[in-house]
């Protein structure tokens, strides 16, 4: 297939509706489609808000947003949502019975030709791509959160997408101006999972370890490994909710990929989700996003060693697996989370023989071969 023309998003919420935002502003024609329709007339409500703020920052016309939301249709009608689409994009709850389910039904009634994707951030590509005849045409598109905002988009192809399948995928993320990172294999937690969900259980066992509290190792994480916030306070954002489904599927691939801590499912068993539901690490005021103020102080009183090893020995292990080249990890780090410089250039100034010697040393304490250091890093101590 030369192009893109149709776009058809399935599922209204905050990745959906945003997906066909961009979509639409990046001139596509954007049919969504979710099970109900008041799900569709909140997302276009938070749509035409989107759009209003770009109208008064002067980032588009008044007739411009007029035009993106002409592009944009809805409906709870499956074929009517996939029938003259070229590029259908999933983003409905992280469920692969659920997501299987629904791609078997598209690829029955979907044009020939059309390219399926998913925007999971976690759950295998080449088993959602086994429950449709078209595994050469299925890919992965993982935004992330929120669309509009975050650059990072992440593309995976399955065991069986074609070269062209990955070629029209990236295209496609670049066509919206956003920055495309190719990741090679079909690997639990792709790239920036692969680093940030284990991360947020390292800093929960020192935690529970009583290393130290819960300032004072996001303020470390903030101020000595230059993230734009805590380790607590990113998982917050994102949703203990999140961080706990992410887990549990990436550990089922793969038990070496994370070392639970069980403070994540204390809380997700409670419904502390954070921000969304009002606690998780921290408490908020409910409806409204609020930033924790850390200081330097508090930095101070936590050496955040444990977790720079831990992410630097899940970033060697890509790299040394042909999942991504080492730049292409620098950069999603970078758009994925927010860290002002690469991860190996902070690992680089604190030595990586002292974060071998610090894995090392989990391995000992634990037994758990998830701290044995990867030979990408062994090969950068020098």
């Amino acid at each position: 297939m030369a192009r893109i023309e149709r776009v058809t998003v399935l599922g209204s919420g905050i990745m959906g509706h945003g997906i066909a935002q961009i979509s639409a502003m990046a001139g596509y024609k954007v049919i969504m489609r979710d099970v109900d329709q008041q799900f569709l007339d909140r997302a276009m409500e938070r749509i035409r808000w989107s759009l209003s703020k770009l109208v008064e920052k002067g980032r588009i016309s008044s007739s411009e947003m007029a035009s993106i939301l002409d592009r944009i249709s809805v409906t709870v009608d499956l074929e009517e949502a996939v029938r003259q689409s070229d590029l259908i994009i999933e983003a409905i709850p992280e469920d692969m019975r659920l997501k299987k389910e629904t791609f078997a039904k598209i690829d029955a009634i979907a044009p020939a030709d059309a390219v399926l994707a998913s925007n999971t951030s976690t759950l295998p590509i080449t088993e959602m791509a086994s429950a449709t005849k078209r595994e050469d045409k299925f890919v992965g598109i993982h935004f992330f959160n929120p669309p509009q905002l975050m650059q990072l988009v992440e593309v995976i192809p399955g065991a069986k997408t074609s070269s062209s399948t990955v070629d029209l995928a990236i295209g496609y993320v670049r066509s919206l101006k956003k920055e495309p990172i190719l990741c090679r294999k079909d690997v639990a937690g792709f790239i920036v999972n692969r680093i940030f969900i284990p991360l947020v259980h390292e800093a929960a066992w020192d935690l529970q370890d009583g290393k130290a509290g819960m300032r004072e190792i996001d303020a470390a994480f903030k101020f000595k490994l230059g993230f734009p916030m805590g380790i607590f306070e990113l998982a917050d954002y994102t949703g203990i909710d999140v961080v706990h489904k992410a887990t549990k599927e990436m550990y089922a691939r793969d038990k070496r990929v994370v070392n639970p801590c069980p403070i994540i499912e204390d809380l997700y068993s409670k419904g502390h989700y954070g921000q969304k539901s009002g606690k998780g690490f921290y408490e908020y005021k409910q409806g409204s996003y609020t930033r924790i103020e850390l200081s330097m102080q508090e930095a101070e009183r936590y050496n955040p060693i444990r977790l720079l090893a831990v992410a630097i020995n899940n970033a060697s292990w890509l790299i040394s697996n042909d999942v991504a080249s080492k730049d292409d990890v620098e950069r999603a780090l970078m758009l994925g989370m927010g860290i002002r410089e690469g991860i190996f250039k902070v690992a680089e100034r604190v030595g990586y023989a002292k974060l071998v010697d610090t894995l090392r040393a989990l391995r000992a304490s634990s037994k758990n071969e998830f701290y044995d250091p990867d030979r990408f890093l062994l090969s950068l101590v020098k």
